[in-house]
């Protein structure tokens, strides 16, 4: 009860901060909550800029491993669809013949007791306790509860690649040399991880949204001015429409003239059932009557690409981003489902990692398997790889 209220509240909060305009349309209650937000704004503005003043002028110590370290992050809060873009960097510098290992903060994973952490910390036990190794590009070690649902979902899709969580990179940057022999790190969501030197900064861009209202957090969705771009040496336009990305390509060229844009966008490529692995084309959606099921951070994406392929949505369920789902929700899903003649239920490839085991088949469920696409900058991307991998 206490999540599904915190969940609501978290959507609530969701929709107003990623909503254009100043609020003058909003309720008077709401108009004073949007106030309160953007004086914290402006103090999350602030020690932005001290925190980037001190590593810049080296008050606060960059680390460095001896190894090449690759950050790809973006300046938003979610939904720009990093996850795919992490693979195919991991999975094309494996291929060049990197050992390489994705190092993740593992968001919403599982975390000991408050009192247990409370202590370690006390103890200075944190720095002495290994990072958890979701997968040692070998084997599948831990499942999505523990290792949160991007690292492994990457472990999963990567069978070649480390991946590693852990909120302190250097350790597990550490870790991942020494133990795991990799002479590559790909910080999954990096940018804003200074503490750890980066090779090179890929920043991710959403051509459906770039940079929300303009406010940064909590008042909008940006988590450094948009300026801060100016750092990325690669800038990727994501979910993009070939041809309608002259605007945004403009106003990012005068915020950053020296980087490389890359444009690319989610290519749907298969259906999977969860549970069976079966995989179907994605024909088999045309004139087929769905349940769409997401808890991701822009679910209108994922939705508008069942549509285009021709299929009729018959119910739309939408959780909280990560949201971690119970039996009895899919269950209800699934009796609510029959009782709309729905012929399968289909949720994204980061839902599907936290689905619980389920006895009930009578509805099959699918995710649905995305990967990028590059559509314009292909030889920018490559001499990205050449250059981290032949310096």
């Amino acid at each position: 009860m206490v999540r599904r209220v915190w969940e609501q509240v978290e959507r609530f909060l969701v929709s107003k901060i990623t909503a254009p305009g100043d609020g003058r349309g909003e309720t008077r209650p709401v108009r004073a909550l949007l106030r309160v937000l953007d004086g914290l704004s402006h103090v999350y503005r602030g020690a932005i800029r001290i925190r980037l003043f001190l590593y810049t002028h080296g008050i606060f110590r960059h680390h460095t491993l001896g190894c090449q370290v690759i950050s790809i992050g973006n300046l938003t809060v979610g939904g720009t669809g990093k996850t795919p873009v992490v693979e195919v960097f991991a999975r094309e510098l494996q291929q060049a013949g990197r050992k390489v290992a994705v190092l993740s903060r593992g968001y919403k994973k599982e975390e000991p007791p408050l009192a247990r952490r409370l202590i370690d910390l006390l103890l200075f036990r944190e720095w002495r306790r290994p990072p958890r190794v979701v997968s040692d590009g070998r084997t599948l070690l831990l499942d999505s509860a523990m290792s949160g649902d991007e690292p492994y979902m990457l472990a999963s899709n990567l069978p070649d690649v480390a991946v590693l969580v852990d909120k302190n990179r250097i350790k597990s940057g550490r870790y991942a040399i020494k133990k795991l022999g990799c002479d590559t790190l790909v910080l999954d969501d990096g940018f804003q991880y200074m503490a750890l030197k980066h090779r090179m900064e890929i920043v991710l861009v959403d051509w459906t949204n770039p940079f929300g209202n303009g406010h940064v957090l909590p008042r909008g969705i940006l988590r450094e001015p948009v300026g801060n771009i100016a750092r990325a040496d690669f800038m990727f336009i994501t979910k993009c429409e070939a041809g309608r990305t002259a605007a945004l390509r403009s106003h990012l060229r005068a915020l950053n003239p020296r980087a490389e844009i890359v444009e690319c966008k989610h290519a749907t490529r298969h259906l999977e059932n969860v549970f069976t692995g079966v995989r179907r084309n994605l024909g088999f959606l045309r004139g087929l009557d769905v349940t769409v099921l997401s808890g991701i951070a822009a679910p209108e994406s994922f939705e508008c690409a069942i549509e285009e392929r021709g299929a009729r949505i018959v119910d739309r369920r939408r959780f909280a981003d990560h949201h971690r789902y119970t039996q009895q929700e899919l269950i209800d899903i699934i009796n609510t489902s029959s009782a709309r003649n729905a012929a399968a239920i289909i949720t994204t490839e980061k839902d599907a990692v936290r689905f619980p085991k389920l006895e009930r088949r009578d509805i099959p469920i699918y995710f649905l398997r995305v990967e990028i696409e590059i559509l314009s900058g292909t030889e920018d991307f490559r001499t990205c790889i050449s250059r981290i991998c032949f310096r």
